[in-house]
């Protein structure tokens, strides 16, 4: 996508702050953190959301959140995590590029 915010990122047309790469994913610290660790996991793929995965995605949406598992412990987020995927205008979603938020780092998670 021409347009996508997040595939000017995967090129390094815009910068990040990465915590994490290989040939799949790119997780990064989000811009606007809503916790003391807030960071996104992005697929290489482009898919707009989570409403345009099918069956040919399982793979790589179990991949993502497992390693939103890993990389929270590498950040310190030992005693707990949110993960969250906004879905579509009316679920919140801001960049359409499917993505998984990991945000906490502090003994209260923000409430949604």
């Amino acid at each position: 996508m021409l347009d996508c915010i997040f595939c000017k990122i995967l090129k390094n047309q815009i910068p990040s702050k990465k915590i994490f790469e290989d040939e799949d994913f790119l997780a990064f610290h989000d811009i606007h953190p809503i916790a003391r660790i807030h960071f996104l996991i992005i697929p290489k793929l482009h898919v707009d959301s989570l409403v345009q995965c099918t069956h040919v995605h399982q793979a790589m949406l179990g991949r993502m959140l497992l390693l939103g598992a890993e990389l929270a412990s590498q950040q310190g987020m030992n005693d707990g995590f949110r993960t969250m995927i906004n879905t579509g205008h009316g679920g919140g979603q801001e960049v359409f590029h499917l993505h998984v938020h990991v945000f906490g780092g502090e003994t209260v998670i923000p409430k949604l």
